[in-house]
Formats: structure tokens, sequence, C-alpha cells
């Protein structure tokens, strides 16, 4: 499993509080905490990037050599 790092902006919205994620355009989450929203928008993040990587492979041929590059 892959382990990255992502910036959550999380703002106080009446009640509630709003968090996104700068580097990933779409990703938001929402909670009545600042946890509850920062483990929301997690949870978007992880949804959008596995989107992303399966629409990334969609159309690649079946010879083609796959290896997973590590990035730190």
């Amino acid at each position: 499993m892959m382990h990255n790092e992502f910036t959550a902006i999380i703002e106080r919205d009446g009640e509630w509080y709003i968090a996104y994620c700068p580097e990933i355009p779409g990703a938001n989450g929402q909670g009545k905490s600042k946890d509850e929203a920062r483990e929301n928008l997690a949870e978007a993040i992880a949804l959008i990037l596995q989107d992303r990587r399966e629409e990334g492979l969609r159309g690649v041929p079946p010879d083609a050599v796959r290896e997973t590059v590590t990035v730190k």
C-alpha cells in the first residue's frame, strides 16, 4: 500500500468543520469536529486516487510491463 502525505486545510463554518486538499482538486470533507473533517477528507482523497489509478490503467496493452515506483 502506498503512503502519501497531503495538505488538509480545515476551516470552521458555523457548527461544522470543512476540509479540502489543495493538491487533490475535488477532495473535500466535513465533520462536526476537526478530526471528523480530516478523516472524511482522507476518505475522499483515497477514493479520488483509486479512481484516477483505475482510469489511468484502462486501455493499457496487456503485454505492457507494469512496475511499481516508490515516491518518498
